[in-house]
């Protein structure tokens, strides 16, 4: 056997040529006539999605919070004629109102999914969909019952980058996909002294769940296991755990997940995705600001992509739910999609707190 060369232990990489990028349906969905829309929770995050719909030129018709004042701001800022209630039944009650985005926390938001959904309306669900596989296959069932579309708001399907190298994905670029590789350094202490400071899963059930949806959308038959981990940093200001990693098995493949949420300096944010024809590589300093590049055979692409994930990501989870309606198809971010995110999700957390490896699937409901 002759002795293998310098090149061969990875010390040289050979230039490739540049190719024109593949032109893909990374953007955000645009329905063509949008009906009314209702925004039930005007908490936190209900900013971002009255911003998105706003700029998209979309009704919103009412908005409803528990905290009348709260609702009232909103409408303030984004929908000055929306109607103010803190009575979500009488939103529902409302024939005007044909889709419904529902944001409160998974337990307050479930039986509100539910009531909109047998008074016939469409619903976007905020992210985390439920707490239970049982209930997500119990909502998904009554949707279809009732003739309704059921979608989730994993806005992370429209972040330009994510969205892009999906689509690539999906259309072949890369051939058969032999692993994914998500690296992110950043800084999420400003969580002390918040709600999400008394979450001990915080970073793998709340956060992680974007990156585990992005693998879930490019290989929902293929998941196998995960063993996953979550730590407190050095010197670390939160309660939650902000160090988290997990290693996924695939049929064929494999994937890995490192979360680092205290860099307080030089943040980084690097996505890799290799199959068996082409890599896909994706880096920055955030989530906002990343390069993408496609190289296969024929040499090296680099897409000029447009957009951010705030606020094209929820412009896109809504969007899409919109066409779907209008063209009586499911939309991708369809509830049912959403159930391999949700096991994933689910035995990560367990296999964290167990301290062994998870089959995926096998934990139906998010540990407590």
């Amino acid at each position: 056997m002759s002795a293998p060369e310098a090149d061969d232990y990875a010390l040289k990489s050979t230039e490739a040529a540049e190719i024109p990028a593949p032109e893909l349906p990374y953007q955000p969905p645009m329905p063509q006539t949008p009906p009314p829309i209702a925004l039930i929770g005007a908490g936190g995050i209900a900013g971002a999605h009255l911003e998105a719909y706003r700029s998209a030129g979309w009704e919103v018709a009412a908005i409803c919070n528990r905290t009348l004042s709260r609702a009232q701001a909103r409408a303030d800022a984004f929908f000055p004629k929306a109607r103010v209630s803190d009575d979500w039944q009488s939103v529902l009650a409302d024939p005007a109102i044909k889709v419904v985005d529902i944001t409160p926390h998974p337990a307050d938001r479930l039986p509100i999914i539910e009531a909109a959904l047998k008074a016939g309306k469409h619903v976007l669900s905020q992210k985390p969909f439920t707490e239970s596989l049982d209930e997500a296959e119990r909502l998904i069932a009554l949707a279809e019952a009732e003739g309704c579309q059921l979608a989730i708001n994993q806005n992370g399907r429209w972040a330009p980058h994510l969205a892009w190298m999906r689509e690539a994905t999906l259309a072949g670029h890369i051939g058969t996909l032999t692993s994914a590789h998500i690296r992110m350094a950043w800084n999420h202490g400003w969580i002390a002294g918040t709600p999400f400071e008394q979450m001990p899963d915080l970073v793998l059930y709340d956060f992680a769940i974007h990156w585990f949806d992005f693998l879930a959308t490019l290989v929902p038959d293929r998941l196998q296991s995960v063993t996953a981990s979550a730590a407190r940093a050095a010197g670390q200001g939160a309660k939650a755990p902000l160090l988290a990693q997990a290693m996924v098995a695939l049929e064929g493949g494999q994937a890995s997940f490192a979360f680092d949420g205290t860099t307080a300096h030089g943040p980084n944010d690097s996505t890799l995705i290799t199959g068996t024809e082409g890599t896909l590589h994706a880096t920055g300093p955030d989530l906002g600001q990343q390069s993408v590049t496609l190289t296969n055979a024929q040499g090296r692409a680099t897409p000029k992509l447009s957009g951010t994930w705030f606020n094209d990501g929820f412009r896109g989870a809504m969007g899409e739910l919109l066409c779907a309606i209008e063209q009586a198809r499911p939309p991708a971010n369809s509830a049912v999609s959403n159930l391999p995110t949700l096991a994933l999700t689910f035995a990560a957390v367990a296999s964290a707190r167990e301290n062994r490896a998870v089959e995926i699937g096998s934990i139906r409901h998010l540990p407590r």
